[in-house]
């Protein structure tokens, strides 16, 4: 199980890392709102077409929960970190993702009365410094762009931590499938109903909305749907801690997708970038 867990986090961390860039490019003929919607739409139609035959399993009273983490930790996250990324870079915003980590032990303590140690409140404090020092530093290097849209991303990152927890507490009865199908159940006719008022139709004859589709579509299969299953997985044979760990290589990844695509990111970001992986590391270590 313990070579497991890091596997999976291991290909979580390569996936995600890659989700940025996909956003980038989804962004480049869609709006937010149509990223978003196609995104959710096309990981809830794959995602129940390999599973659905889980869905009667899944006990009633738990529907409740089910939908209320597929909203916190796939609905609303999917459309703040398409906004965020109309002002900042994909790489800015991967560094952003990494304070899952922190909102998770933050939550686990304030909300759902996990204990915790005085080096993990320090790591928490020195990694929501850093995110500080990322943010102003951005909005000085970038002149640009708008960085008030960063707290967005951030914004998402908090739903993400109460999602982790959320699962910890009322669904790890759940198997990861019947979480799974359970959440693209709930997702399906949200994102339907989004689409549909999204005016999509009317670019869709584009080349460019046509490629930013395709875009979007590998990000909903992998880094919504498959993704999403092998998270459920890795929060119920760990901790919600270890879980969001997959933060520290995201980064990463999503550094390497950028050097690609010809982004820059100033000394003073990589400072901040790297106190808010210091901050990680200590809030999240045994």
């Amino acid at each position: 199980m313990k070579q497991s867990k890091w596997l999976i986090l291991a290909v979580l961390a390569i996936v995600w890392g890659s989700s940025f860039i996909l956003i980038k490019k989804g962004l480049l003929g869609l709006t937010p709102i149509q990223l978003g919607a196609v995104r959710i739409f096309v990981a809830s139609i794959v995602m129940l077409c390999i599973g659905w035959k889980h869905i009667p399993s899944i006990p009633k009273n738990k529907w409740k929960f089910l939908f209320a983490s597929s909203m916190y930790g796939i609905f609303f996250p999917a459309f703040l970190f398409a906004y965020a990324q109309t002002q900042i870079d994909s790489t800015i915003s991967s560094i952003l993702n990494a304070t899952t980590p922190l909102f998770t032990l933050f939550l686990s303590v304030l909300i759902f009365g996990i204990s915790a140690q005085k080096r993990q409140y320090f790591g928490v404090a020195i990694g929501f410094i850093g995110s500080l020092m990322l943010i102003l530093s951005g909005a000085i290097v970038h002149a640009e762009q708008n960085y008030w849209y960063a707290l967005l991303a951030v914004l998402a990152c908090v739903l993400y931590a109460l999602n982790i927890n959320w699962i910890k507490k009322f669904l790890s009865d759940l198997t990861p499938i019947q979480i799974s199908m359970g959440s693209f159940t709930c997702l399906l006719p949200c994102s339907i109903i989004v689409l549909l008022n999204s005016n999509l139709g009317a670019t869709v004859h584009l080349e460019t909305t046509q490629m930013s589709i395709i875009y979007t579509a590998i990000l909903g299969i992998c880094s919504t749907g498959l993704a999403s299953l092998l998270f459920y997985r890795l929060i119920i044979m760990s901790s919600p801690v270890f879980a969001s760990s997959s933060t520290y290589l995201i980064p990463v990844v999503a550094f390497v997708w950028g050097v690609f695509d010809h982004e820059s990111i100033h000394v003073s970001q990589l400072a901040g970038a790297l106190v808010v992986l210091l901050g990680v590391y200590l809030s999240s270590r045994k």
